[in-house]
């Protein structure tokens, strides 16, 4: 397990320019306000007579730091935890004046270096697939929201083609689908080799996704367990479509 976390550590590490270029693309366009809205009308739905900086907020996994920015544009108050150095280089420079209202930690999000009941919110894109015991984490994410928190997950079957002949035949039509309408293929310039080995090694791959999420929640104690299995369809732009058909995202959500 502790080899396998190092691998995917050195892995994102590597990562990060790249994905912080596309973060930045995510900022430039029509996906801002996506996404800000996505987040914000269920933030603020769940805390109706809180005020937005009275709200303590999680970015589990924070990468590039796209959340914590949209947050912290929006006046929560916002811890970004993620285990890589590099990632969490590029989300300061990305969160640019923001970053000193944000609160930064390198850190496990299967093991939280935060005290339970410190937050309001929990929110994570891309990264439960990613990681070796989602379980856990699902778990620690509970354990540190505080009573009535919510979480709010966004991830999808990345890597399911590996296990899947339909899966595998849906993954080709997306990459030849980038190529005959002249997008950028996101998976081009990335070592596809090295990550689809440590997705060969990590559990999510090979189960049904998002039913395996909401099993997950129901044994870690949330209530109000919830799953949107289009909100891909309300984030995505022309261009992730074409990237992502046989990957559509979801959105798993639970109260504390």
């Amino acid at each position: 397990m502790k080899e396998l976390e190092k691998e995917i550590r050195r892995y994102w590490g590597k990562r990060a320019s790249g994905y912080s270029e596309y973060n930045r693309q995510e900022l430039k366009d029509e996906r801002r306000e996506l996404w800000r809205d996505a987040l914000l009308s269920r933030i603020d739905a769940h805390f109706p007579d809180r005020e937005r900086g009275q709200i303590r907020v999680l970015d589990a996994g924070t990468g590039p730091g796209f959340f914590a920015l949209l947050l912290a544009e929006a006046g929560y108050q916002v811890t970004a935890v993620d285990c890589t150095r590099e990632m969490l280089d590029k989300a300061r420079e990305n969160c640019g004046s923001y970053t000193a209202g944000i609160s930064w930690h390198r850190g496990d999000v299967q093991n939280l270096p935060f005290d339970s009941e410190t937050f309001h919110v929990v929110v994570s894109r891309n990264v439960t697939w990613n990681l070796p015991d989602p379980q856990e984490a699902y778990r620690e994410w509970r354990r540190v929201l505080k009573k009535d928190g919510l979480l709010l997950n966004f991830d999808a079957d990345w890597y399911g083609y590996l296990y899947d002949e339909e899966k595998r035949s849906g993954y080709e039509k997306d990459r030849a689908r980038t190529l005959e309408n002249q997008v950028t293929d996101y998976y081009q310039g990335t070592d596809i080799q090295a990550m689809e080995a440590i997705a060969l090694q990590i559990p999510l791959s090979r189960q049904h996704r998002p039913a395996w999420d909401l099993d997950a929640m129901k044994r870690a104690g949330y209530a109000e367990i919830f799953c949107d299995g289009e909100i891909w369809k309300q984030v995505w732009n022309q261009e992730e479509l074409l990237n992502n058909q046989n990957s559509p995202l979801f959105l798993v959500q639970g109260v504390k």
